[in-house]
């Protein structure tokens, strides 16, 4: 939860809440929004949503942007991430140094599904032998129950990170889990991004010193190389681009998720 008074600078957009939410509407909001800070933005989602909205952090240099911008804001905004228990020591070090500085409290959500039954389901080391039906197990499902309790969700998706989210909106329709998503940086360059962490001294990952531009879970995350997709360095050697909490169903997550439930 959030407590804090907006600036008084940061004046909040006119835009009225539509009668219905629905994938045409929420594309021309999004155009309209294009006009806007992304702080204006997350003004705008918090006002309509306030009680009903989250911020799902990877702890990425997005979601501390986006943490940092609603810790300055009056509203109820539930802050989580998602924990697979694979993640990098630093990645829950600079969790609880943002706790710390911003005054916030990240709710942990997980699956039910330990690492040790998971392997007695799915065999050893799932996230080598099938990546995506470990990211589905731990990531996607645990996801998908959060968000069934919000009407609307936060991310830090940008359209420069990869081929899978150029056409990404700014506010826009999540057909998967059926509620309205908003990607206040969608629009924002990575070094736009980099620039506010400096400017507001805000603590960020270590590993992004040593070449990792996108950090993940740590059997499925390299170092880039000069060059490279800043997202090539997850799931590399693999026909993967996403975890799945961007992307809509298809059949193969269909058939993960009728696996996971038995």
């Amino acid at each position: 939860m959030l407590a804090r008074p907006i600036r008084p600078s940061q004046k909040q957009t006119s835009f009225d809440q539509p009668a219905q939410w629905t994938p045409a509407v929420l594309a021309e909001m999004s155009d309209r929004f294009e006009d806007q800070s992304a702080v204006q933005i997350l003004q705008w989602a918090v006002k309509h949503f306030d009680g009903e909205i989250a911020l799902a952090s990877s702890f990425g240099p997005q979601s501390i942007v986006l943490a940092h911008m609603l810790s300055q804001m009056d509203g109820d905004v539930t802050i989580f991430y998602i924990d697979t228990g694979l993640l990098f020591q630093e990645t829950y070090d600079l969790r609880d140094k943002l706790e710390a500085q911003l005054g916030i409290t990240y709710q942990r959500v997980a699956t039910d599904i330990s690492l040790g039954e998971q392997t007695q389901r799915f065999g050893p080391e799932l996230w080598k032998n099938d990546s995506n039906a470990c990211c589905y197990v731990r990531k996607v499902l645990p996801l998908r129950q959060t968000l069934s309790q919000h009407k609307a969700w936060i991310t830090g998706v940008r359209r420069e990170q990869s081929a899978t989210r150029t056409h990404a909106g700014l506010v826009e329709w999540d057909h998967t889990n059926q509620l309205v998503k908003f990607n206040p940086l969608a629009n924002w360059t990575k070094e736009q991004v980099w620039q506010y962490i400096a400017d507001n001294d805000l603590p960020y990952n270590e590993l992004h010193d040593k070449g990792y531009p996108s950090i993940g879970c740590w059997p499925c995350t390299r170092s880039v190389q000069a060059g490279e997709d800043e997202r090539s360095g997850r799931w590399a050697g693999k026909a993967k681009t996403e975890c799945g909490l961007h992307v809509r169903d298809n059949v193969q997550f269909g058939q993960i998720r009728e696996a996971a439930a038995n």
